[in-house]
């Protein structure tokens, strides 16, 4: 069989990029390997004294469950004597890039009536927290007897008649914003 020049001169080239390779990839091995962008730091939580509402669950076998809901303070005037599914509804509009969406369509409020919120506000949006079996200590015993003693209408709508001052710690991550309640401060 005769070789051809041209695929005599290709086999050359492909032993010679070959030999190359074998000669330079134990260096390139010796590097270090290229270091990975730095992840972004998730924020810090923090502590902090809150204005919390309490309000009784709406779902099924909620049990001895209480509900606490933290509003972005342009929210509370907007939401006192709404339930808590309607303000969260609001909230959400507020926020959405899509205010024409089946959600905002009917809105108990007017949608030019709706507050607007500043960038650094705490919370960024509506928050609520489901305390299951709470103990007594750190306060939760005046918030276990005030929820049983309270009247069912303020515990089915946002009141300021049963709201606690709260020593909360707040984990404002984008992803996943909410509170961990440390310390009942006071009740109503």
């Amino acid at each position: 069989m005769k070789a051809f020049p041209g695929k005599l001169l290709a086999g050359s080239c492909l032993a010679v990029m070959a030999a190359i390779l074998l000669s330079v990839a134990p260096a390139l091995a010796a590097l270090p390997a290229p270091a990975a962008p730095p992840a972004a730091a998730a924020p810090e939580p923090m502590e902090l004294e809150a204005t919390l509402y309490v309000q009784a669950p709406d779902f099924a076998g909620a049990g001895d469950s209480i509900v606490l809901v933290w509003l972005p303070e342009p929210l509370v005037s907007t939401c006192l004597g709404r339930t808590m599914k309607e303000c969260f509804n609001i909230d959400y509009c507020i926020r959405t890039t899509n205010p024409n969406g089946p959600q905002c369509s009917h809105l108990p409020v007017p949608r030019a009536r709706l507050p607007h919120y500043p960038p650094d506000m705490r919370p960024r949006r509506a928050v609520s927290v489901v305390l299951r079996a709470l103990g007594n200590n750190h306060g939760f015993d005046r918030l276990k007897s005030f929820y049983k003693n309270a009247s069912p209408n303020t515990l089915q709508r946002l009141s300021s008649d049963a709201t606690i001052r709260a020593r909360i710690r707040y984990n404002n991550d984008p992803s996943f914003e909410g509170f961990l309640l440390l310390d009942v401060l006071s009740t109503p």
